[in-house]
Order: structure tokens, then sequence, then C-alpha cells
């Protein structure tokens, strides 16, 4: 099945020219069947580069999919154009009577901040707080990660002497989670961030299960409440070119704690093309969680996801 869009979002025409099948909400009316309700909370600052990057993945699932866009009262973006944002994002006074599937909350440009001086974490909190009652499962990505787990659990991040940048082996702590079904015993994984989380830390808290780890980027996948929330540090879903514009962007910044992303270029050469050694993980990883933290545990009733909240 395909995805459900608002119509009109930048993200359709780009991706139609993959040839990603991908549909408005017009014609998904027509289609007799419930989709997932899946919200999408975009911290990152590029919003249509992330919206395309989030809907790529979960387009090459064979579930009916609707995406919800939300965006914080408290934090106004500056990259965005404000019509991009009210034409296709709600806010959170708007869905917290509603229940989702699934949820992706998103990185932040704000790492080197103590938590509490980001200036909208007490709305993040609220909304990281109502989801374990109103979404089946959350997924959390790299900042949006180590948010999650120091609201919940206290666990801090550490800040790195060199930025972790480039596309770094991992492997498996359990095969057999239903997570990691088709995957390879070792697989490539984009990381970009200038801090960290210990497994040592986590591995003091028995509610949660260190899934997956990298020698040289530490842990990758956390889970925790029977796979209702999965916490990941790395970005699975970044396209070919992303971490080159990192890298471009940063050159021109004169960061002087930022190296060549290790490897991605061929030969490390920054004026050859990257090599792509990520994507069918992140296909997999996405259809995965959708196919059995979402679809296979979600209530066909959607608002008995609150009925979950005790697991």
């Amino acid at each position: 099945m395909p995805l459900n869009l608002p119509d009109k979002l930048p993200a359709i025409e780009l991706l139609k020219k993959e040839h990603i099948f991908v549909m408005s909400d017009l014609r998904a009316s027509t289609q007799d069947i419930r989709p997932l309700k899946i919200l999408i909370l975009n911290l990152m600052p590029l919003k249509i580069t992330t919206e395309t990057d989030l809907i790529r993945l979960l387009a090459n699932s064979p579930l009916q999919i609707e995406v919800e866009f939300l965006s914080l009262s408290s934090h106004t973006p500056k990259n965005t154009p404000i019509e991009h944002l009210m034409m296709f994002y709600t806010t959170f006074s708007r869905v917290k009577d509603a229940f989702y599937d699934g949820m992706i909350i998103t990185g932040a440009p704000v790492e080197m901040l103590p938590f509490h001086e980001v200036t909208y974490w007490d709305e993040l909190s609220e909304i990281m707080d109502w989801a374990r009652s109103h979404v089946t499962s959350t997924f959390y990505i790299c900042w949006g990660a180590q948010a999650a787990l120091y609201h919940f659990y206290g666990i801090d991040k550490h800040t790195l002497d060199m930025k972790l940048f480039g596309v770094f082996r991992h492997t498996l702590n359990d095969p057999t989670f239903p997570l990691f079904r088709g995957f390879d015993d070792e697989f490539y994984v984009p990381h970009s961030r200038h801090t960290t989380i210990l497994a040592e830390e986590i591995r003091q808290h028995p509610e949660l299960t260190i899934l997956s780890e990298s020698e040289e980027a530490g842990v990758y996948i956390i889970t925790s409440r029977g796979g209702r929330e999965f916490y990941v540090t790395g970005h699975s879903e970044y396209s070919p070119l992303t971490l080159h514009n990192e890298y471009t962007r940063d050159l021109k910044k004169g960061l002087d704690n930022v190296g060549i992303p290790i490897n991605y270029y061929r030969d490390d050469d920054p004026s050859k093309p990257p090599i792509v050694q990520w994507r069918s993980h992140a296909n997999m990883l996405y259809i995965n969680w959708l196919n059995y933290f979402v679809y296979q545990a979600t209530p066909y009733k959607i608002e008995e996801v609150a009925q979950l909240n005790e697991l």
C-alpha cells in the first residue's frame, strides 16, 4: 500500500522522481482500510529535507500509512518558510486528544546545550510523556533519543573531543529480535554528532535493553517497554549527500573538531563521490518497526492505545 501524505507536500514530487509511490489524501480516501497513523515531530532545521528522508523510508512499506507532521508552539524555526509550517504542520494542542499507531521524534541542532536550557524543553517533555499513553510505538532519533533517555531515565549525554562523523560498522546483540529480521551480521549506519551516551550508564537501568552497538560509534539502538520505545543514536534515514553537505557546512564554519567523514567518500577522498552502504539497512529497519511494533501491536480501535500503557 502507498503512503498517504498531505496534498502538495514538496516531498511528494521529490520522491516521485525517485519512482517512490506516494499518494495524496484525496486518492487514499477511496481505499476502504484503516491506515496506520504516524505522527512525526520534526525538530531538524531543514524540515523539507528531513520530511523527504523519512517519507522515503516509510513509503517502502506495503502498509498504508497516514503521516501527520507536528511542530512546537514554543519554537519558531528559522530555516523553514512559515507558509510551509502553516500548510503541512499541526501543533500539540490540536492533537493531544488523539491517538497514533506510531510516532517519530527527530534529532535537533541543540546537542551542545544542557537539556533544560533548550528553549522548548518543557513542551518536548510534555509531548514525550503524552506519547507513552497515546502512541503504540515511538521512534526517537539522535538528539531526540538522548532527550528521551534523559527525560525518562536521567541518562545524560557526554561531549566528544572530535565529532563522531561518518559511516560506521554495527553488530547485533540479539539477532533474533524482530526489529532485525532480515539483517546481516554486520551493517553500516551514518552518525553525525558531538555528544554520546555511555553503554555502562544505560546498563544500570534494567528497563533498557541495548540491541545494537558499534566499536567506533558506541551504542546504536536501545529499546524499552516491550518495543513501545526505540532510541536510535544514528541517522539511517540520511540521503547519500547529507554527510557531504554537513562536511561542507562545517568547513565553511572553520570548525577544528570535525574531520573528513569516516568510511564515506571513496578512498576517503572528499573530491570523490560517497559510497552508500546503509540504504538496505535503513529500509529494513523502518519496515520491521512498522510491521512488528506498530502494525502488529496496535489495536484496531486506535483509542485503545491508552490501554497498552501498563506494558
